[in-house]
């Protein structure tokens, strides 16, 4: 279904994207991936359309500056929190929050087990999606890192269906040295989420890691609802580590 052009704009400064950042892949939450201890990832995520007036359905989603920080100091469990501030955007706050045993804790070879929310929005009927959702994952060697589980928010603020699943994989490439040891200075990454929703939809990226703890993420966004999301969009992400404030 397709929205009028100024309802759209609107549309846009009342609700942001479905999307905020905890530890994320492309379009979804769906990682293995929790903030260690002490850890502030800080994140800056843009999505606008590409060759597309705003007659024909151009704009962007607000921007979406976030901040997410391993609280627990164990290695066995983890603990991430985070909260977002998307602008423009009538009601900007977003707290997200991921709990959970990363790879090989639980028992040898064990898969990440792990759950979280995330937008959780502070105006109530408006922006409070409040997405619960469940996270296995492991590591295939030489293939990729997997994930899948099973969402489910409010479905008065995600519209129509208010549960599905998510799915994604990552894998990197071209390794490179420095002091701290190897890491891969390209990854290519994708995620789905399922649901007639605000959610529903999907992504692919590119990764470049200028240095292990700095990266920028780009690539396409589609939508099942075009008439929650508009039209596909591009994304550019910035991600980046400090050193840890506190613990190890």
């Amino acid at each position: 279904m397709k929205s009028s052009i100024p309802a759209f704009l609107i549309l846009l400064t009342l609700v942001p994207p479905a999307q905020a950042t905890p530890s994320s892949t492309v379009w979804t939450p769906m990682t293995l991936d929790i903030q260690p201890h002490g850890l502030l990832h800080i994140g800056v995520d843009n999505y606008f359309t590409v060759e597309r007036t705003l007659a024909d359905g151009g704009g962007a989603f607000p921007t979406d500056a976030g901040l997410t920080i391993g609280v627990l100091p164990f290695d066995r469990f983890q603990l991430e929190v985070g909260v977002d501030y998307f602008a423009p955007a009538d009601h900007p706050w977003f707290f997200n929050a991921k709990a959970g045993a990363p790879e090989g804790t639980l028992f040898p070879h064990a898969p990440a087990v792990e759950a979280g929310i995330f937008n959780v929005g502070t105006e109530k009927g408006v922006t409070d999606q409040n997405i619960f959702y469940g996270v296995l994952g492991i590591t295939v060697p030489g293939v990729a890192r997997v994930s899948a589980g099973p969402y489910v928010g409010n479905g008065a603020v995600l519209r129509d269906e208010k549960s599905g699943f998510m799915i994604a994989a990552d894998r990197g490439f071209a390794p490179r040295q420095d002091a701290a040891g190897e890491y891969n200075a390209f990854a290519l990454a994708g995620d789905y989420a399922s649901g007639e929703n605000a959610l529903g939809g999907g992504g692919v990226a590119l990764y470049y890691y200028f240095h292990r703890d700095i990266s920028l993420e780009t690539g396409p966004v589609w939508f099942h609802e075009e008439a929650i999301n508009g039209k596909w969009k591009w994304t550019i992400q910035l991600d980046i580590n400090h050193p840890r404030l506190f613990g190890k």
